[in-house]
């Protein structure tokens, strides 16, 4: 068993854990909207850092968590169990492992689609070697009558382009190598989710999907098992809604 740091309000749960420890804690049929963004797994293919001519070292390392393998069969019962039947999962991932996604959830769910975000300025690649990294991959499952809020037909794209996160809006400290846009993320929470609908990202990272919600008027839940990561999103949280975030305290996982 290993203790969890929670700390709850009327709008927002967050918690610095393990989300295979907490998942079981949330009721059944009670998630709006799961829109998370767990580890690629791609830190393996990773070659090292790219000296690049006249500037610093290209990262091409992500981070200790990313070498910790995601098997989607293992969130796929908690997954069904929680969303609620007219709810929506969209679930970022990467080449090597979509097929995984597909083929845990494909037959579990009436559709199974992807969604692109194109990066409009992704790393560059100084040797002109290979194709920018500039896309990636969104696995979207629901059943019918799932709730969907286009408003026209351009919204019904299964493409979005925005910039990669960059600052103000990304965080320094501490640094998050794959930190998502808000804007991309509103984008989807506006058109998979109502106001007050619950959103839930049990891999929130620096709390991205969090803001996002929050902005639009949605409640959230959140899991994040990086303690400076969680610390930065309780921090945004304090500072944009003051001490109605609430009091921690320590919960034991089941």
């Amino acid at each position: 068993m290993h203790k969890l740091t929670k700390i709850k309000t009327r709008n927002y749960t967050v918690v610095n854990g393990d989300c295979l420890d907490y998942l079981g804690q949330i009721p059944d049929n009670s998630i709006d909207l799961i829109l998370t963004d767990p580890p690629y797994n791609i830190a393996q293919y990773s070659t090292g850092n790219i000296n690049l001519p006249g500037r610093s070292a290209l990262n091409n390392d992500l981070a200790e968590w990313d070498l910790i393998p995601i098997d989607p069969f293992d969130l796929l019962p908690d997954f069904k169990r929680i969303i609620k039947p007219d709810g929506n999962i969209f679930v970022f991932t990467s080449y090597n492992l979509i097929g995984k996604w597909h083929e845990a959830f494909d037959s579990e769910f009436d559709t199974f689609q992807f969604f692109v975000w194109h990066k409009t300025n992704p790393a560059p690649k100084i040797f002109k070697n290979g194709f920018l990294n500039s896309c990636e991959m969104i696995a979207c499952m629901w059943n019918k009558g799932h709730k969907w809020n286009f408003s026209d037909q351009r919204n019904m794209h299964n493409f979005f382009e925005s910039p990669i996160c960059m600052k103000p809006e990304r965080l320094s400290e501490p640094k998050h190598p794959s930190q998502k846009p808000v804007r991309l993320l509103e984008h989807i929470v506006s058109i998979a989710s109502n106001e007050n609908d619950v959103v839930f990202d049990p891999f929130m990272g620096v709390g991205s999907t969090g803001v996002a919600a929050l902005r639009n008027k949605r409640r959230f839940i959140g899991i994040e098992i990086e303690k400076s990561y969680f610390d930065a999103f309780a921090a945004w949280c304090r500072r944009r809604y003051g001490w109605e975030f609430g009091r921690e305290e320590l919960v034991m996982s089941n």
